[in-house]
C-alpha cells in the first residue's frame, strides 16, 4: 500500500513538474502589418496546442483596420454578420457579438498598435483571421494553423488564404522564417488579387442602404445591389469605383462610382408575391458563387428567392436571372416599362400594367433582359 501511494506522488510530480515547464515557455511572437492592397503582410503562421501567443497588430496603413481570430471555417459567417451592424458597426469597432470570434482588436486608425495574449487552442485546425471593417473582410485575412508538426499546406493550393497570395512566395513561412522576414517588402502585386471581373466589395454606397453590394461585372458594367432590401439599385458603365474615402475612415463616407449610370430601379419594390399590389417582407439570406457571379439568396414573405445578375454580351444592359423554386401563387415582377431609356425582354410570363405576370410553374426559372437605349446609341464602347 505504502508503494502504491510513492507512485501515485511520483506520478503527480512528473505531471505537476511537466505542466510548469510549459508554463514556464516563452511565449510566441508574432508581428502583424498592413501592405498594400488591403493585405497581412503575414498571411499564415503556426503555433503549437496551448502555446501561449503575443500578438503584435501595427496599423500601418492610412486606412483604419481591425483584427480578429474566428473558429475554423466560420470567416465568411463573422464578416457578413459585421456588415449586418450597419449603423451601429462603427460604435462596435465592426466587431459583431459572436461565439465564433475567439480573439479580437479594435479598429486601429494609421500608426498604432495593440497586442493580444493568448492561449492558443488545443484543438488542431485552421483558424482564419480577418479584418472586418467594411468592404474589406472578403480579400484582407490569413489564417494560423494550429498543429504540433508545425506543417502547414502547399502554399499555391492553400484554401485558406487569399488566392493571389498563394503565389506569393515570401509568405510560405514558419516560426523560425517569421523572425528573420523583411517586414518592408511587398507581395508581387499592389491589389490583393487579379482585378478580371466580375468581382464585388460590400461598401457603403449614395443611394442604397448600408448594406450596399457593388459588383464589377465584364464589358465595363457594373451594377449596386442593396443587401438590406433585397434589391437591385442601379447599374452603371465606365470603371468600378473610387474607395478611398471610406477605406480612409471617413465619417460618412460612400464609394464614388466612375462612369455614368444607365439603369435605376424606380418601382417601390420589383418583385411581389401573390398581390401585385402589395410589398412583401424580404430577408436576405446571403449568397453564393457561380462562375465568380454572385448569387443573391433572399426571402419574400419566406418564399425563397435567387438572383443571378450577368452582363449582356453587347455591353449594352443586364441580364437578371431569377430563381424562385417554391412558389404556391403567382409571382409578379414590377418595371418601368414606360421608361423610355430602357426596354425589357422576358422568357417567360405576360405583361400586365407594368407588371409581369408569373404563374408558380414560370416562376422557378425565368430571366429579365434590361437594355438601355443610352448605351444602345452612345459612341463609347
Amino acid at each position: 500500500m505504502f508503494l502504491t501511494k510513492k507512485m501515485v506522488l511520483l506520478l503527480f510530480l512528473l505531471q505537476a513538474g511537466h505542466l510548469l515547464a510549459q508554463s514556464n515557455d516563452p511565449a510566441i511572437k508574432v508581428a502583424l502589418k498592413v501592405i498594400p492592397g488591403l493585405q497581412f503582410d503575414v498571411v499564415r503562421f503556426t503555433v503549437k496546442p496551448g502555446a501561449a501567443v503575443k500578438l503584435d497588430f501595427t496599423n500601418t496603413d492610412d486606412m483604419s483596420h481591425n483584427f480578429l481570430i474566428t473558429k475554423p471555417g466560420t470567416r465568411l459567417d463573422v464578416v457578413n454578420a459585421a456588415m449586418q451592424l450597419e449603423e451601429k458597426g462603427p460604435a462596435m469597432n465592426y466587431i459583431p457579438k459572436s461565439s465564433n470570434i475567439l480573439w479580437a482588436i479594435p479598429i486601429l486608425t494609421p500608426d498604432q498598435t495593440k497586442s493580444l495574449s493568448f492561449k492558443a487552442p488545443l484543438q488542431p485546425g485552421a483558424y482564419p483571421y480577418v479584418c472586418t471593417f467594411p468592404g474589406h473582410g472578403f480579400i484582407m485575412y490569413g489564417v494560423m494553423y494550429v498543429n504540433a508538426d508545425g506543417k502547414m499546406p502547399d502554399l499555391k493550393s492553400d484554401p485558406n488564404i487569399p488566392p493571389s497570395r498563394q503565389e506569393d512566395k515570401q509568405m510560405a513561412m514558419g516560426k523560425t522564417d517569421m523572425q528573420h522576414m523583411h517586414h518592408n517588402e511587398k507581395p508581387a502585386a499592389d491589389h490583393p488579387y487579379a482585378l478580371i471581373s466580375p468581382y464585388l466589395y460590400r461598401i457603403f454606397m449614395d443611394d442604397a442602404g448600408p448594406a450596399a453590394i457593388a459588383v464589377s461585372l465584364p464589358q465595363n458594367l457594373s451594377y449596386c445591389w442593396d443587401a438590406g432590401v433585397c434589391r437591385l439599385r442601379y447599374a452603371w458603365k465606365g470603371g468600378f469605383l473610387d474607395n478611398a474615402a471610406i477605406w480612409k475612415g471617413h465619417a460618412d463616407a460612400a464609394a464614388k462610382i466612375i462612369g455614368t449610370v444607365f439603369y435605376r430601379d424606380k418601382t417601390t419594390y420589383p418583385l411581389r408575391i401573390g398581390n401585385p399590389d402589395e410589398i412583401p417582407v424580404a430577408e436576405y439570406k446571403g449568397y453564393r458563387l457561380i462562375d465568380r457571379y454572385p448569387e443573391f439568396h433572399y426571402t419574400l414573405n419566406g418564399i425563397d428567392v435567387y438572383e443571378l445578375i450577368l452582363p449582356k454580351q453587347d455591353g449594352k444592359g443586364l441580364i437578371c436571372k431569377f430563381r424562385i423554386p417554391n412558389a404556391k401563387q403567382e409571382i409578379w415582377f414590377a418595371a418601368g416599362t414606360n421608361d423610355e431609356a430602357a426596354t425589357y425582354e422576358v422568357s417567360a410570363g405576360s405583361w400586365e400594367r407594368e407588371k409581369l405576370r408569373l404563374s408558380p410553374a414560370q416562376a422557378r426559372e425565368f430571366s429579365i433582359t434590361i437594355t438601355s437605349y443610352p448605351l444602345i446609341y452612345s459612341r463609347k464602347k
